[in-house]
């Protein structure tokens, strides 16, 4: 169930970073992309002039507002024993656009893997792989800093990449040179596929959680569909006005989402193409003019770990939270210059970051999902929208197990 009045988003930290002087400060310095490892252990954050910080979670105690303390680091975020995890900082060389982390914990397939190909790097452990600008792709060991891989095969800026959920260390790439890029790292970063059809930089990729599907995003009206099982098209989706930037499936997979430079997010159900909902950016001040649309372009748009809940992040200086069924906002807060959106994956707190390098961190509501959404999301997670649709149960089902009942 839904709060009947949440609280507006409070800001529990604000991570800046240092001025090396080396650098011109006035440029490269944009936090591109942030990233929860999907155990909530660790956060990456592209903060500008080619460095990436990893940082052990939840943050130390000086960065947090009282009252809002987590609880303290456990053991088992060190699972081989080595004290408490260290912050680490990655020179990648060149400026950092996308970021991923690998599933965890490993499978124990790849351990094997591991011990049958000792001339190929551990990667049996959490890693982290960064898009860099020059095309490269690098991999590295969360736990201890280390360059385990360097992926060679964009022609322009890798804007930004996704792992299958699954655990089995395939990575897909989106670039600037208009192609999505499959690699196995389970076999020394072989690149296994090119995926080509888009006409503009493709800026965003995303993996269905039940790993079937690929949903990739560019500056085109568009949104590409792929099969994870063929890697061919499935479908396009058309709807929107404008360049399309980001995009992220629902925890069960049975819902995409898309945001775009024409101010709307569109809910699309990705086995049927169907559109279910547009949800449309307009301004809160009154004394900024409406009809100046890139006042309200979005940048970022994410799902909640639970599903009941998105946030989006637009030109507008604005974060906004939605709930699923609504189709206004439900919270806003104030930020400026954001360019990226992400959810921690047990909830309660949403992770922004900026065009200053800035990373923030926000209160996310917190929710107890109803019986019916957890059977939903139970069914949907391994049921195609066609697979409910024939089901020998009421319509009234069908509409709620589709999300048809907006």
């Amino acid at each position: 169930m839904l709060s009947p009045a949440p609280e507006e988003p409070l800001l529990l930290a604000e991570l800046k970073p240092g001025r090396p002087h080396q650098f011109d400060w006035k440029s490269s310095c944009e936090t591109w992309s942030v990233a929860f490892s999907p155990d909530g252990s660790w956060f990456a954050w592209s903060q500008g002039h080619c460095i990436v910080k990893l940082i052990p979670w939840p943050l130390e105690e000086q960065f947090i507002p009282k009252g809002f303390e987590s609880k303290s680091r456990s053991s088992k975020n060190d699972p081989k024993g080595r004290g408490s995890p260290k912050e680490k900082t990655l020179d990648c060389g060149q400026i950092v656009w996308g970021l991923a982390f690998s599933p965890w914990p490993c499978p124990p397939t790849r351990k094997l893997w591991a011990r049958l190909h000792p001339q190929v790097p551990d990667v049996s452990c959490l890693i982290l792989a960064t898009g860099l600008n020059d095309g490269q792709i690098k991999i590295w060991e969360v736990q201890t800093g280390l360059l385990l891989l360097n992926l060679s095969g964009h022609q322009d800026v890798v804007r930004d990449l996704s792992f299958t959920p699954s655990g089995s260390l395939i990575l897909v790439s989106a670039s600037r040179d208009k192609t999505l890029r499959i690699w196995d790292l389970n076999k020394h970063g072989k690149q296994i596929q090119v995926l080509s059809g888009h006409l503009q930089w493709v800026y965003c990729c995303s993996i269905s959680p039940d790993c079937s599907m690929l949903c990739s995003a560019a500056g085109e009206k568009s949104v590409f569909l792929w099969s994870m099982r063929s890697y061919t098209l499935i479908r396009k989706l058309e709807g929107h006005q404008s360049s399309v930037v980001s995009c992220d499936f629902s925890p069960d997979s049975a819902l995409l989402v898309t945001a775009s430079y024409d101010t709307s997010v569109i809910m699309w159900d990705p086995y049927t193409g169907e559109r279910l909902r547009s949800l449309h950016h307009t301004q809160l001040d009154p004394a900024m003019d409406d009809s100046d649309v890139h006042m309200s372009s979005l940048r970022s748009v994410c799902f909640s770990p639970e599903g009941l809940y998105l946030a989006t992040v637009a030109d507008d200086r604005l974060l906004r939270i939605w709930a699923l069924e609504l189709k206004a906002p439900i919270a806003f807060a104030p930020m400026t210059n954001g360019l990226c959106c992400t959810f921690f994956p047990h909830g309660g707190v949403i992770a922004t970051g900026t065009r200053d390098g800035h990373v923030q961190f926000w209160t996310a509501p917190r929710v107890l999902s109803s019986l019916k959404h957890l059977c939903r999301k139970a069914l949907r997670s391994f049921l195609t929208t066609y697979q409910v649709l024939a089901l020998p149960i009421p319509k009234k089902m069908k509409e709620f197990l589709t999300y048809r009942t907006f």
